[in-house]
């Protein structure tokens, strides 16, 4: 008995232990791709939790006057739900990631359905745009084992992000998403933002579209060039999605 209760514990730690890449400050020092820290000068923009039929519009219309190109990480639910968006975000020369198939986290599924739901958003990004989607960021920036494993099968990249601005919080306004994404951003990486308030709905995404342009310009002042992951090659794209080389 004591036997199988120790196995059971381990492989439930072997299930969690992951996670701890949640954690900002030392994914950036320790892990430093998988926080999407590519070539200096260079910062890549990324937006969680679309597509939303009456947000996501609205960011491609102002990265578009901005000149600006994207990665998006879609939940498939999301996706399936608006199709047509799907493919115009590719077709305006956006990224897309995956984000998983709902907003759930990960640790709360099993390997078998973990690895059903990453194929099936990669099927229907596939399906809807003509391209393979090659990134992976989990729900809440959460891996567990079952997922890193699933997106090596599936040739997908994890990456998390260096700097974030909190913009699903009650109460963000544009001021404070642009001072804390340019607190942490230095001389480059990866943004996290949200072009959804799907989890929320809280309405946090106009602020969100409010920060935008000075986040933007704050970055090309200092000499960091926003745009896709894709473009943070050849140090980012390098990352091979192999689960012992991230913890």
């Amino acid at each position: 008995m004591k036997t199988t209760a120790g196995l059971a514990t381990l492989a439930a730690l072997a299930h969690v232990a992951p996670a701890a890449t949640f954690l900002p400050g030392p994914r950036r020092t320790f892990l430093p791709r998988l926080a999407g820290i590519g070539a200096p000068g260079r910062v890549a923009l990324t937006f969680d939790d679309g597509p939303s039929p009456t947000s996501t519009p609205q960011f491609l219309r102002t990265l578009d006057r901005l000149g600006v190109k994207a990665t998006f990480f879609l939940l498939g639910d999301q996706a399936l739900r608006a199709p047509w968006l799907t493919k115009a975000i590719a077709d305006a020369g956006h990224e897309i990631g995956v984000h998983g198939w709902d907003h759930r986290c990960l640790l709360r599924k099993t390997p078998a359905r973990t690895h059903h739901e990453l194929l099936g958003c990669c099927n229907l990004v596939e399906t809807l745009t003509g391209i393979r989607p090659r990134w992976f960021r989990p729900p809440y920036g959460v891996f567990s084992t079952a997922a890193l494993l699933s997106a090596k099968r599936l040739a997908l990249t994890p990456v998390l992000w260096s700097t974030w601005g909190f913009d699903w919080t009650e109460g963000c306004t544009p001021t404070s998403i642009h001072r804390k994404v340019m607190k942490n951003l230095g001389e480059g990486g990866t943004i996290l933002l949200h072009d959804s308030d799907v989890t929320t709905g809280n309405g946090a995404w106009r602020a969100t579209l409010g920060a935008l342009p000075s986040i933007l310009e704050d970055c090309r002042r200092r000499g960091v060039l926003p745009g896709r992951l894709l473009d943070q090659a050849p140090p980012l794209a390098g990352l091979t999605p192999r689960a012992s080389t991230l913890l």
